[in-house]
């Protein structure tokens, strides 16, 4: 992975590649090249280590232009990052292609290329595909028959786009389990793995479904089934505007998306309650009856969507009453624990194609022992959606920071919403529910003050300018919102940071505490607030500088080792919500006087489509 363009027209389609590169870059990348068969019907590549820029700053040294090429941004995975390894890879001077995903049966497949004189340049899997589609062109068939062919020799998932100079008036794309959409155009036709990378030349877009074939030429895109067969695919129009991808006023597109928040929250909100509950119909119009039966939930998520159903769990259990369990999706689908008919699974992914949580749903699915799916993402067109028995859309909008933000927040805001339907079905009375609702309007207000906080958190982000290490602390329904802060910490600013339940701290971490290690808690006005005032006493007699998240003022905060942070007094009900702001707030200032690449951290990538 992980970003794909391509595009066949009647003009030179070398900006429009390049330009689509750009607006993937978020995505998170280390290298990226361009294809392009030109006026004299020869394929001519580049490719360079880096960011797109160092790719445009080559073209203008060799200058490329063709009306069908294709392009893409690479995340290793295969092979360290270079020029050699960076896409689109060739076979000969007559094959090009671009892929997302990870070929398994990469390994003998190579061997046997290899066994019948093919030689590589790279160390990706990549490479054997355009070799294979060589050998099955050269046995006689045509480019349609020799990709389908190809096809069937791949084990993995993946996302391809095919360019063969002896065919120039087609493209053609494959989808098996990661991303791509088909931009329709007037005299000209796209393929992309996110359509943000198409915006600026179409809002009219196909979504590959799995296992699809798409022929694309000028005129027409034609889509096949894995079997080769013509279907039908219906296209839809994006609502997402082109200037989505702008920064506006902020420098980063994290700092936009923390302060989107109360923006968000509200579009999550509207049109789902009135007349102090939550209105019918939010996941479907089959969904109450499914849900008034369910007895229990599973929920399956990675990374800040785990965190996201580990404060989900709470609600439903401590409030609705409902068991709850909650898994990382790329554990779960390799043990599939027992699951009693009566339970809701619920998928949390913001994009809806992460490729461990859409596995674990098809693998529930194929089993069937699951009373019901719900899908609870960002991207209404995503695979996880088009899966998943009922939706409940997050609405957060375009995020285009690699760590996420607003998605996780507006995450808990539908999560907070469920767990009103939910209670309705099991006993709650309409003053329970119109209480809970009235909690979660109260939201976007809370976070734009929480929004205030931004001066006094900058601040305090100097305390770890020299650290290399932090612990979070917090219990209850607030210790995963410290998991989810640590993250932050990490993903942005490169500073090694744990989360414990504060009462684990004496069972072993409390060793790593020193005047170097700065121990953040979470403090909010609830009954263990004294059971976390006792842990913070063991970290100050340990010389540990203590950083707290509080509701309401502490007396600790007097001795000088202890910096506070006031945030605005809620409810337990949203006030992991409440506490999240500050805490991304934290991790982006500090990442800002770390240096690092907030927006594109090393390493990382948006969307996360393969295993």
């Amino acid at each position: 992975m992980c970003g794909i363009v391509a595009a066949i027209a009647q003009r030179n389609v070398a900006p429009i590649l390049m330009q689509g590169l750009k607006r993937l870059e978020y995505r998170g990348y280390d290298s990226a090249g361009i294809a392009l068969l030109d006026s004299h019907a020869k394929l001519r590549r580049l490719r360079t280590v880096g960011k797109v820029e160092s790719l445009q700053q080559a073209m203008k040294l060799e200058v490329l232009s063709g009306n069908v090429g294709i392009a893409h941004t690479r995340w290793a995975t295969h092979g360290k990052p270079s020029a050699t390894n960076a896409h689109p890879h060739m076979s000969g001077t007559d094959i090009a292609l671009v892929h997302n995903g990870i070929i398994e049966n990469y390994s003998p497949l190579r061997q046997a290329l290899v066994e019948a004189g093919y030689q590589f340049e790279s160390e990706t899997d990549t490479e054997i595909i355009a070799h294979l589609l060589d050998q099955q062109l050269k046995a006689g068939k045509d480019f349609l028959a020799a990709v389908l062919s190809v096809v069937r020799h791949l084990e993995g998932a993946f996302a391809i786009v095919f360019l063969y100079r002896h065919a120039p008036n087609d493209l053609i794309a494959v989808r098996k389990g990661s991303p791509v959409v088909i931009g329709l155009g007037i005299g000209e036709n796209f393929i992309a793995s996110d359509h943000m990378a198409l915006l600026p030349v179409t809002q009219r877009f196909v979504y590959l479904e799995e296992g699809d074939i798409a022929c694309v030429t000028t005129e027409k895109a034609t889509f096949y089934n894995s079997k080769g067969q013509i279907v039908h695919r219906s296209f839809c129009c994006s609502e997402v505007q082109n200037d989505a991808v702008n920064k506006g006023r902020y420098r980063h597109f994290m700092e936009k998306e923390i302060f989107e928040q109360p923006d968000a929250i509200n579009a999550a909100l509207e049109g789902r309650i009135g007349d102090g509950q939550t209105l019918d119909g939010i996941c479907g119009l089959q969904a109450t009856a499914k849900f008034a039966c369910i007895r229990r939930i599973q929920i399956v998520a990675c990374g800040t969507s785990y965190h996201a159903g580990l404060i989900a769990r709470y609600w439903f259990e401590s409030w609705v009453g409902l068991p709850c369990q909650v898994e990382i999706a790329s554990e779960f689908r390799y043990h599939l624990p027992l699951a009693e008919p009566d339970t809701l699974f619920i998928t949390l992914s913001q994009s809806g194609e992460t490729a461990d949580t859409l596995e674990a749903l098809r693998q529930v699915k194929a089993k069937g022992n699951y009373a019901a799916t719900l899908a609870i993402c960002n991207v209404p067109e995503s695979a996880i959606v088009r899966e998943s028995d009922f939706v409940l859309l997050m609405r957060a909008g375009p995020e285009i920071g690699v760590a996420s933000t607003k998605a996780f927040t507006t995450q808990l805001t539908v999560l907070l919403l469920l767990t009103a339907l939910l209670g309705r079905y099991h006993g709650w009375d309409k003053q329970q529910e119109s209480a809970w609702i009235s909690q979660v309007r109260a939201l976007p207000k809370l976070l734009e003050e929480a929004l205030t906080l931004d001066g006094p958190v900058k601040r305090l982000a100097r305390i770890f300018v020299d650290k290399s290490h932090a612990l979070f602390i917090a219990r209850g329904i607030h210790y995963p919102v410290a998991l989810e802060a640590a993250l932050k910490l990490k993903e942005v600013s490169y500073i090694h940071a744990e989360a414990y339940p504060a009462g684990e701290l004496k069972h072993g971490p409390l060793a790593l505490v020193d005047s170097n290690m700065p121990v953040i808690a979470l403090v909010p006005s609830n009954f263990l607030k004294d059971k976390l005032k006792s842990t913070i006493q063991e970290v100050r007699a340990r010389s540990g500088r203590v950083i707290l998240f509080a509701q309401d003022p502490l007396e600790e905060e007097k001795f000088e080792e202890v910096e506070t942070v006031l945030v605005p007094k809620t409810t337990d009900v949203v006030s992991p919500v409440v506490f999240t702001i500050p805490l991304q707030l934290l991790a982006y200032h500090v990442a800002i006087l770390k240096g690092t690449d907030v927006d594109q951290p090393r390493n990382l990538a948006k969307a996360v489509t393969v295993e």
